[in-house]
């Protein structure tokens, strides 16, 4: 969470220099979250507005004020209606490889449906992930020896996502999966290929023959021409994984639309996970 760092590093000099202006707005973030009703907008954001308002309240019982405040802001966001996003994975030593395997479950499932099918479960997921991905954090910077305080978080995580797997999911499109990368990266990770086995047996269950449409994407950091071509290196991998599956090379339809149409709107510069994919259509 490089935003967070900031805002730590922000928080501990302004203690230095006695600046309470700074505390203060920790305090007023943090006590608007404790009051706030979420009337309005969805199950979902309704849902999360509660996740974080427990979740705030525990990082106060700690005493990590930039942590409440920064999570205060998120929860006051969804109180306002507003869908906020998983945290981006921070580098978190040894723990980096797990929270991005765990974040793009999460967003597979987040995207596949799970706000509208399990408002509650989707939001008690996203919510532990942020723990999960704060406290990893932590336990990178301070060289922690014990892993006390990242597991209740991952366990949390892990029980939510067991949740939604157990209840359907809505599906955007009939034939349609979604493979997510890392940043700047067009390997496929272990969650990608879990996607990619799963095409493969769909495709064995139709028999006959099959087409595969396999577009790649990008999110909005970097340029436009760069993000064009990281894009077809993205569908090339998955064209390789499904030909090295066993379905013909000229089944499969390749395009890349760099980082025009992301899944999920953002400025201009802006990492996003959930934008960074390859879209495959079985037809």
């Amino acid at each position: 969470m490089s935003d967070l760092r900031l805002i730590v590093k922000l928080f501990v000099v302004c203690a230095l220099f006695g600046l309470a202006g700074a505390l203060s707005g920790c305090a007023s973030n943090i006590a608007q979250m404790e009051a706030v009703q979420a009337t309005g907008g969805t199950p979902f954001t309704q849902a999360l507005t509660e996740e974080y308002r427990a979740f705030v309240a525990d990082e106060k019982a700690e005493r990590d004020w930039n942590a409440a405040d920064y999570f205060a802001i998120k929860g006051l966001s969804a109180a306002g209606g507003q869908v906020v996003l998983p945290e981006e994975v921070p580098q978190a030593g040894d723990h980096t490889q797990p929270l991005t395997d765990a974040r793009a479950r999460l967003m597979t499932a987040l995207d596949g449906g799970a706000r509208d099918s399990n408002p509650a479960a989707a939001a008690k997921a996203q919510v532990a992930f942020d723990c999960y991905a704060h406290e990893a954090q932590e336990d990178f910077w301070y060289d922690s020896l014990t892993d006390d305080h990242v597991k209740p978080c991952r366990d949390k995580f892990e029980a939510a996502m067991a949740e939604l797997a157990g209840k359907p999911m809505a599906v955007a499109a009939p034939g349609t999966y979604i493979v997510l990368f890392d940043f700047d990266k067009s390997n496929i990770n272990k969650a990608g290929q879990a996607v990619i086995d799963q095409v493969l047996a769909d495709a064995k269950a139709k028999g006959g023959s099959v087409h595969i449409s396999d577009t790649g994407y990008t999110d909005r950091a970097g340029t436009e021409a760069y993000n064009m071509a990281l894009s077809l290196r993205r569908a090339d991998s998955v064209r390789n994984a499904l030909t090295n599956g066993g379905i013909p090379a000229d089944a499969i339809t390749v395009a890349g639309r760099g980082e025009s149409d992301p899944a999920v709107p953002t400025a201009d510069g802006v990492k996003e996970q959930a934008n960074r994919r390859v879209e495959i259509i079985l037809q």
